[in-house]
């Protein structure tokens, strides 16, 4: 059977000017993730990444560690949603990134803050009542991943191994397509992704296997910082 990792990006830099680049930590969190997968033997054949920084940063650390010279392949069937969309749909003022910033540090606790309203502009996105709105419906977003998944199963050696670099959305979508689960149940997934975990498939003649989901005993122990959610 070809084995498929699914991994989530390093943190990215929250309430900076550019979210999509890796935070000092995410960086760390790649590197870390490489040396874990070279631990337990893990020798790709296939390297594939969203065309997002934070992915390509994720992979470029995490196989400087893992010695593999590999070339990646960009793909941009999995790519995150458009996060700002969501949010800017949900709330038009925060089209302005400082009154949302403002907002969010009058909380006392702009971290919780931003996760409680940033799950309900999800789930506003998810219900699909307004599709219209959004630069990328729910549905075309969720066909999207399951198509790109089909895309690397084809791609994937029978006996090989491939890492596909991407983000806790697509690996959400692509989590609750195998386990035939609801819309609103694929979120609940999202929210507990670790950043740089792992998501394992098995794929052979007889379908796709889901064989673990956000593994990330590599970011526990030491450096109880590594293990970040956002």
């Amino acid at each position: 059977m070809g084995a498929i990792y699914f991994i989530r990006h390093g943190q990215a830099s929250f309430g900076s000017n550019d979210y999509d680049q890796l935070s000092p930590t995410g960086h760390e969190q790649g590197r870390v993730l490489g040396a874990a997968l070279k631990a337990r033997g893990v020798v790709p054949d296939l390297i594939i990444s969203g065309s997002m920084k934070r992915h390509q940063e994720t992979a470029i650390n995490c196989l400087e560690t893992l010695g593999c010279d590999l070339p990646m392949e960009l793909h941009q069937g999995v790519n995150e949603f458009n996060h700002e969309n969501v949010i800017e749909v949900s709330e038009p003022r925060y089209v302005d990134k400082l009154v949302m910033m403002g907002d969010m540090a009058a909380s006392g606790d702009p971290r919780r803050a931003f996760q409680s309203f940033f799950k309900g502009a999800v789930t506003r996105w998810v219900e699909g009542e307004f599709a219209h709105e959004y630069a990328e419906s729910w549905a075309d977003f969720r066909a999207r991943c399951v198509a790109a998944l089909d895309d690397i199963v084809k791609q994937t050696n029978p006996k090989g191994t491939t890492l596909v670099f991407t983000s806790g959305g697509t690996i959400s979508v692509i989590c609750a397509h195998l386990l035939g689960l609801s819309d609103a149940q694929a979120f609940t997934i999202n929210w507990t992704l670790a950043n740089a975990g792992v998501t394992k498939l098995l794929a052979g003649r007889d379908g796709l296997h889901l064989i673990s989901v956000n593994e990330h005993a590599h970011l526990e122990g030491g450096d109880k910082a590594l293990l970040t959610y956002r």
